[in-house]
């Protein structure tokens, strides 16, 4: 495999540089010395961001992009790239030497001590984001890759200016295998994926040999109340601190309270009796946990539990995240990432103990094999919305529908005797929510997808 180094700068390619992802690690090979270019479907935020440090953006894929007189040194593709695609094919052809996202982003990870990997099923956008916040806090300036927005850093990225690196680990197409974590954070393992991994077991293996790739000097912080702990952890060199609800693990909350937008305030214990008070500004006993897995982390690193407890009770979430948009005529807007029933389940917990009178959902589900799978999961979680809509199943990567719709998924929460509508557009979604909607409701627009437009257009009415 090609190996970069940061002592020896050279050209870099990325096909699909607009991602989320790809964009952050253009951004830190940049601010590297080295030559970056790249190109995506069109223009973007992200894409402006680039331009704007001076990287060249090609729209449109195209093997002419991919220059022979001229060629780069390295060229880097996403999963979405597959063989057909003309960059990819002409970077074969001529030979250029090729990483993947995931191996790209290990290699670089090297260059740092003790790199900070988020793994799990749900979670690690938010985790990322709150480990990075208390060491932004306790001046350790890292460098940081996120999988979402955080205004904090306005944006995804944040070159840092020392040894410490913290980023996202997607169990997707086992990606985080070709990570070299110094710390590695297990938040759950739940049956996601299914595209791509047999079954559960399939993923919690992938999981154990993620927590493999720990060394003898770095640490596990674990959810000790993932079913069968053992099998994840048992025979691991390295150091292990779990974290739970109860006091029979390493890290636990006690004296745990709620404001009236849902916002926790508890205390975090640690096993050897010494502990400090919390007050988040996100609300959700998932983010509780989210939060202490966050804490045991700093503690790696030696950050004071004020520093700590700063970070954590400043963080006020990233983008999508029930994040806050607005009201329209007293209607206030949350939209929310929420696209596996273990996560609607977390947000509408949430949201029970955040004003208002009715709750209104417009739920977007994510990819055909994923909807087909958790078919019954995804309608007894979406359950506790006084007011439910589907909108049509987002494909995204996929071609075939396996033969449901977001009708099969209504009619399955309909037998469950709750009232569901369905509408196959988005205008016919916002007329009827403006219809029906009234002062002092709350809508989520919720999903992986594109239905944050809803959000967006009722907003900008």
């Amino acid at each position: 495999m090609y190996q970069i180094s940061f002592d020896n700068p050279i050209s870099v390619y990325f096909i699909g540089i607009g991602g989320i992802s790809m964009s952050g690690l253009a951004l830190v090979l940049a601010d590297r010395g080295f030559k970056v270019t790249g190109s995506d479907r069109s223009e973007s935020d992200a894409t402006a961001e680039l331009v704007k440090a001076g990287i060249r953006v090609h729209f449109g894929q195209k093997a002419e992009n991919i220059d022979p007189a001229n060629k780069p040194d390295l060229v880097v593709y996403t999963a979405a790239v597959h063989p057909d695609n003309p960059e990819f094919a002409a970077a074969k052809e001529l030979g250029i030497p090729m990483l993947t996202r995931a191996e790209l982003l290990g290699q670089i990870m090297q260059h740092y001590y003790l790199p900070v990997n988020v793994a799990g099923t749900h979670g690690k956008t938010t985790t990322t984001a709150m480990v990075s916040k208390i060491m932004i806090e306790g001046k350790l300036d890292p460098t940081v890759s996120i999988g979402g927005f955080l205004k904090d850093i306005d944006g995804n990225i944040r070159i840092g200016d020392s040894k410490y690196f913290v980023t996202e680990a997607c169990e997707y197409t086992n990606s985080f295998l070709s990570f070299f974590p110094g710390v590695g954070i297990i938040l759950n393992i739940d049956a996601d994926h299914l595209d791509f991994f047999k079954d559960l077991d399939d993923i919690r293996r992938s999981f154990r040999k993620f927590a493999e790739l720990i060394p003898e000097n770095g640490t596990l912080v674990i959810n000790g109340e993932i079913p069968n702990l053992s099998e994840i952890t048992d025979g691991l060199s390295c150091n292990i601190k779990t974290y739970g609800f109860s006091d029979e693990f390493d890290y636990y909350p006690t004296d745990i309270s709620y404001d009236a937008f849902g916002n926790a305030s508890f205390h975090i214990n640690r096993r050897n009796g010494n502990g400090f008070d919390i007050s988040l500004k996100v609300p959700g006993k998932h983010n509780i946990g989210n939060a202490i897995a966050a804490a045991a982390t700093a503690d790696v690193f030696e950050v004071p539990d004020a520093e700590i407890a700063a970070g954590l009770s400043s963080f006020t979430g990233t983008g999508r995240r029930f994040e806050y948009r607005g009201t329209v005529d007293g209607l206030t807007i949350i939209d929310d990432y929420a696209h596996h029933p273990t996560e609607i389940a977390a947000t509408l917990s949430a949201a029970k103990n955040y004003p208002h009178k009715t709750l209104w959902v417009v739920f977007q589900p994510h990819t055909f094999t994923r909807t087909k799978a958790l078919m019954d999961e995804f309608a007894n979680a979406l359950l506790p919305a006084d007011k439910l809509i589907i909108a049509d199943i987002y494909a995204a990567r996929e071609t075939d529908n396996l033969g449901i719709s977001s009708r099969t998924l209504k009619e399955k929460i309909e037998s469950l005797g709750h009232e569901c509508y369905y509408f196959p557009s988005f205008d016919e979604i916002e007329k009827f929510l403006l219809q029906n909607c009234t002062k002092d409701d709350m809508l989520i627009t919720m999903g992986a997808g594109d239905i944050v437009n809803i959000a967006n257009d009722l907003l900008g009415r």
